[in-house]
């Protein structure tokens, strides 16, 4: 990844800090936050619907299908038009991003690096702006929607430093008459396959990754959140991305997705979404097709199935809190959602009774009133998925609380607290991706840890507990890529908690993290004889 620093590089300036720090949060107590914040929401929701187009080497290409977003708060609004690309659209842009890359790589990191940093000042600029689309398109809640744009501001701040450590090479044992380096070099081209969940942050984690490290992407926005994704692209190409190497294809998973997994040209595929469309992809990716000269690296965050164990002498006072927000904020649509709460011995009932009553008390409504904290879920399939739920929970165990007064319009689902003895059980063990919280019991701090690890997923996981015997416990046996002791479990901060999971949440190191980038290159030795005759 060597090449020349270019003589001018904006971001770079003497303010230019090589340490990281996270973006911090919007002060929504504020009241001049709160007016501006809202007005952009308003404005989003005033305006008409906008067209996202394809992108190819530069080109905004309209095609015969269409997708439309809309307002999940409010259906009948269409929020985006967005393009519908096919195999031909995803053929097209990979033969341009083939021409673009080996320029691109050839680039310097610095370079490719200040590259992302003006895409995180953009970002800054319009960060209301990009939150406003978000409440409206996603249904994210007003804090929910600026800890987005801050979190993909943060992967363009972090992975511009991180390449630059990656530049400088590894270490290896040197010997008289010899020079042996080890650098690395691109891939080659990233196909980004984007969640709707986190509309900004995970689209510009992947993409940026795959930029900074000299590989020409294509990303496809999930459905649901294709104006989001356009948004990001404009950012990195007003950036500075060569407009070749950089592609963006709204579509149809089943089309523009398997076109992207299939195509013989893809070397790195990044996904986060359900775990049974991860697992197709890392099984066709398996397949090499004709021409193909490389294995494809498949990169999937494939959900979970949560566990927050509460012990008997846990402080409940921090504990429920915690577990109402990591179950039930974003309408618990987020992978690392709290979906089953495992309580030890006497504290069960107490627990649970405070868990229901804070259930009661949540504030359900639409993503643009700045009090909701449960918004609505993302469209009709989502809905009709977690009303099934809700009644299997009915016919499994017991449903404590089932919130009724939520509204008419838009994907409102309330949120729920069910009570279920078999640990075994469908609403115990499969990942149902909205606010609905199993509740288990278990005899000693022991069995609460197998119960936890009784799924096959490895997400996240949560331990309140007063004694530290059974913290270092759950630390060393939780099946967890990320445990969280005495906090909720959601929330993960790029450079803090570099986030990602195990089993069958996930292959592929964690986003946010030290190891990540290491998946967008391919490590190279280079050993000379300096002991010429």
């Amino acid at each position: 990844m060597a090449g020349s620093i270019p003589a001018s590089s904006p971001a770079f300036s003497p303010a230019f800090s090589p340490a990281f720090s996270n973006e911090p949060f919007a002060d929504l107590r504020s009241a001049e936050v709160r007016e501006k914040f809202g007005a952009a929401v308003s404005a989003a929701a005033r305006s008409a619907a906008f067209e996202a187009p394809l992108i190819i080497a530069g080109e905004r290409l309209a095609t015969q299908g269409r997708i439309d977003s809309v307002d999940p708060s409010d259906p009948g609004r269409v929020v985006c038009r967005s393009g519908r690309a096919g195999r031909a659209e995803v053929d097209r842009a990979v033969e341009a991003a083939a021409r673009a890359q080996g320029a691109w790589a050839a680039t310097s990191p610095r370079y490719r690096a200040d590259v992302v940093l003006r895409a995180a000042a953009i970002m800054r600029e319009k960060r209301c702006e990009l939150a406003g689309l978000e409440v409206i398109e996603a249904g994210k809640p007003w804090t929910q929607a600026d800890a987005d744009v801050c979190e993909a501001i943060d992967f363009c701040e972090y992975y511009a430093r991180e390449v630059l450590l990656l530049a400088e090479g590894a270490p290896v044992l040197q010997a008289p008459g010899e020079s042996n380096s080890y650098g690395y070099q691109s891939r080659g081209i990233v196909a980004a396959i984007a969640p709707w969940n986190f509309p900004l942050a995970i689209p510009c984690g992947m993409v940026t990754a795959g930029l900074v490290c000299g590989n020409a992407v294509m990303l496809k926005p999930a459905e649901q959140t294709p104006g989001v994704g356009l948004r990001l692209i404009e950012i990195l190409l007003e950036a500075g991305v060569p407009s070749g190497a950089l592609a963006f294809l709204p579509g149809v998973g089943e089309e523009a997705g398997a076109a992207l997994v299939d195509h013989p040209q893809i070397s790195v595929i990044a996904f986060t979404g359900s775990k049974d469309v991860g697992l197709q992809i890392i099984e066709r990716a398996a397949v090499t097709g004709r021409g193909q000269r490389h294995v494809k690296k498949v990169i999937a965050e494939m959900g979970g199935k949560n566990a927050v164990v509460v012990d008997a002498d846990a402080d409940l006072d921090l504990a429920v809190p915690a577990i109402v927000d990591s179950a039930f904020a974003y309408a618990g649509q987020k992978c690392s959602a709290a979906s089953r709460l495992i309580a030890v011995g006497d504290v069960y009932d107490a627990v649970v009774d405070r868990l229901v009553e804070a259930t009661r008390s949540v504030r359900v409504g639409p993503a643009s009133d700045p009090e909701t904290v449960v918004g609505p879920v993302i469209d009709e399939i989502a809905f009709r998925r977690i009303g099934r739920y809700q009644e299997i929970a009915r016919e499994e165990g017991e449903v404590l609380v089932q919130r009724t007064d939520i509204p008419d319009t838009g994907w409102f689902v309330g949120p729920t607290v069910a009570a279920c003895e078999d640990p075994d059980a469908r609403i115990a063990t499969e990942e149902i991706f909205g606010p609905l919280i199993v509740c288990l019991r278990a005899d000693d701090f022991g069995r609460a840890l197998e119960i936890a690890n009784s799924t096959p997923y490895a997400l996240t996981g949560g331990v309140f507990s007063r004694t530290p015997a059974h913290i270092r416990q759950a630390s060393e046996q939780m099946r967890a890529g990320n445990i969280y002791i005495n906090r909720k479990i959601t929330g993960a901060l790029v450079g803090r908690q570099p986030f990602g999971g195990y089993g069958l949440s996930g292959v592929g190191s964690k986003a946010g993290g030290p190891d990540y980038l290491l998946q967008f290159c391919e490590p190279r030795v280079i050993t000379e004889n300096t002991a010429r005759p």
